[in-house]
């Protein structure tokens, strides 16, 4: 999922995988509490649809002077009985990809790429360490509900405030605790970096996966690793930032 903001013009250009194409099908569109839009979708070869919790899809949304522009969208669930997947769009004003979603209705069509993306679940790990925004609301719940029953972790969700937390089903031992900016902008800050600095790492060999805005992903990834977890225990993407229309950040430095 992203923020849609101004083009940041310095950023030199990333070559980008090579994924599959898709033509997708809307099939239902509707508000989900408390500022999401979620749009179901289907394509005709979705048996072939292969992703695992977690991962994103590369939606071509149309822009208001002409074209299309590239959005990131963590898919929120997939009922393969049905032949669909699920995709949520937070409402943040008047940008392309939320009034795509507001607007979307059945039988329109949409480009998409996909999947891609590596914070997906780690079997092997004793315990899971997530955090995020709202942002990674979609992400963070669809891995959640996907846990297998026992498995071990600790959530922490950045949010406005108390009217922006949801109720998360799991059949893992969870422990979440919401996060409250308490009118602070959503951003560069230290609020999630200070959570993670006092998080107790269990005993253990442990993963964590980190998602957000860009630059509060890569403070929580250094203090992770200040703390002795190694690279390779961290998943960590940068979903937005200020001054970028679009993509993500892989947050591996």
């Amino acid at each position: 999922m992203t923020y849609d903001s101004k083009p940041d013009l310095h950023e030199p250009p990333r070559r980008r995988p090579q994924l599959r194409s898709w033509t997708f099908q809307v099939v239902a569109g509707f508000d989900v509490p408390p500022n999401m839009r979620r749009v179901v979708l289907t394509a005709e070869d979705i048996d072939e649809f292969a992703y695992e919790p977690g991962q994103a899809i590369v939606m071509m949304v149309p822009l208001p002077e002409g074209g299309t522009g590239r959005r990131d969208y963590t898919i929120r669930n997939m009922d393969r009985s049905a032949g669909t997947i699920s995709v949520d769009f937070v409402l943040h004003g008047d940008t392309p990809a939320p009034t795509w979603a507001q607007q979307a209705k059945p039988g329109d069509t949409i480009e998409v790429k996909g999947p891609r993306g590596g914070t997906t679940l780690r079997p092997d790990a004793d315990w899971h360490l997530l955090t995020g925004d709202e942002t990674c609301i979609p992400a963070i719940a669809h891995i959640l509900e996907t846990m297998p029953e026992g498995a071990k972790a600790f959530v922490f969700i950045e949010v406005g405030d108390r009217n922006g937390e949801i109720a998360l089903k799991t059949q893992a031992d969870a422990t979440v605790t919401w996060v409250h900016r308490n009118g602070a902008p959503a951003g560069p800050s230290e609020l999630m970096n200070e959570v993670v600095q006092s998080f107790p790492l269990p005993p253990g060999k442990g993963h964590a996966y980190i998602i957000g805005e860009t630059s509060n992903v890569r403070r929580q990834r250094h203090t992770l690793i200040a703390r002795g977890l190694t690279r390779d225990q961290i998943s960590s993407e940068g979903y937005w930032r200020p001054g970028r229309i679009g993509g993500h950040d892989h947050v591996d430095d």
